[in-house]
């Protein structure tokens, strides 16, 4: 098995409130002189009190097309990714040196190099490290990006890997677009990085209250007809979100028997889990979750909460998720949890945890 050493999240600089942001996109995306009533109704329910930003609020009207705001992302990106590896490297107690494998993911830019490669002579990692940049996972990036390092390292027991989302996702919301996806989109989603650091089974780690738990296997599922759920139609103005009604739906019917499976492979039944790290992909998608599953009262708070702090990080919030479960609901050794996200494709990660 190999163990999460360090996890770390970092969030864009501007901070504002769920209101202030509808503000601004009743201004941007809805035609002069429109009700805004339909807007005020989708951002109040998508139950977020506040989120960061990676401009300030009235720089996102200035943008012009997809150049502009990929530019920004390239930037920006670049920045917030190089801070929460720091960090997390820190907490784990190792060098830049150490990195044996840089993982990163994200579905908000694009950028040739790559951050990941960006990253390499500003963080002071080897020269010889191995890359393995993600793109079009979405919002399951964070599971995907896990379970991609967990069968690295099966092979490579001695080494360490860094696992990097970055999501800015602000800078994807189109204006001039009064579409019910592109509303809700702008309600929900928030800009922010997480680092994991992940070491093989040889590697020596420090059993101590900062060691995260081990990664004992993960799962993959596509699921058929859903290819129009969730992901981008790329056009000029950049990343116009798809976003059908119908993933609640998806959820219900595919999720319980996935994980039961999974978790059957390992002679373990749902109600030893101690901790379900569940994606915050929305209000309607986390009471799918806890109806598929079953799930008792609460055991989706970390979750929740994570939402309303912040909002959907995409491919980073399952990451920061995971971060909170350790520093404040750490469960008791020894036991399973399991970490989830779904994504474009539309499709579920799965990852099995042991405490």
């Amino acid at each position: 098995m190999t163990r999460i050493a360090a996890v770390h999240g970092a969030l864009a600089p501007h901070r504002r409130s769920q209101s202030e942001i509808t503000d601004i996109v009743a201004r941007t995306c809805l035609p002069e002189g429109a009700d805004r009533r339909v807007l005020d109704r989708l951002h109040r329910s998508a139950e977020v009190h506040s989120r960061h930003m990676t401009l300030p609020l009235e720089q996102y009207g200035e943008l012009d097309g997809f150049g502009a705001a990929n530019d920004v992302y390239v930037a920006a990106a670049t920045d917030l990714g190089a801070k929460a590896v720091r960090d997390a490297l820190h907490t784990a107690g190792l060098s830049p040196a150490d990195v044996d494998l840089l993982v990163f993911t994200s579905v908000t830019g694009i950028a040739i190099p790559s951050i990941d490669a960006r990253l390499v002579g500003r963080l002071g990692l080897r020269p010889d490290v191995r890359r393995l940049p993600l793109f079009g996972l979405g919002c399951a990036g964070g599971a995907a990006g896990l379970s991609r390092v967990h069968d690295y390292l099966l092979g490579r027991p001695d080494d360490v890997a860094v696992l990097l989302s970055v999501e800015l996702c602000s800078l994807t919301f189109q204006r001039d677009d009064a579409s019910m996806a592109n509303l809700v989109a702008t309600g929900l989603f928030g800009d922010g990085a997480a680092a994991v650091v992940v070491c093989g089974a040889n590697r020596p780690h420090r059993p101590d209250e900062t060691a995260g738990p081990t990664i004992v296997d993960s799962r993959s599922r596509l699921y058929p007809d859903t290819g129009r759920v969730m992901g981008w139609d790329i056009k000029d103005t950049g990343f116009r979100i798809v976003l059908d009604p119908r993933v609640p739906d998806v959820v219900r019917r595919y999720l319980a028997d996935d994980v039961e499976g999974f978790l059957g492979d390992h002679g373990i039944k749902q109600k030893d889990v101690t901790a379900w790290v569940c994606h915050p992909g929305g209000p309607k998608v986390l009471r799918a979750v806890t109806e598929a599953l079953d799930l008792p009262a609460g055991a989706l708070d970390v979750t929740w909460r994570h939402l309303a702090d912040v909002g959907n990080l995409s491919s980073s919030s399952v990451l920061h998720v995971l971060r909170d479960t350790l520093a404040e609901h750490r469960p008791p050794p020894g036991t399973p949890g399991v970490l989830l996200a779904m994504g474009p494709g539309f499709a579920c990660e799965l990852v099995l945890l042991r405490w």
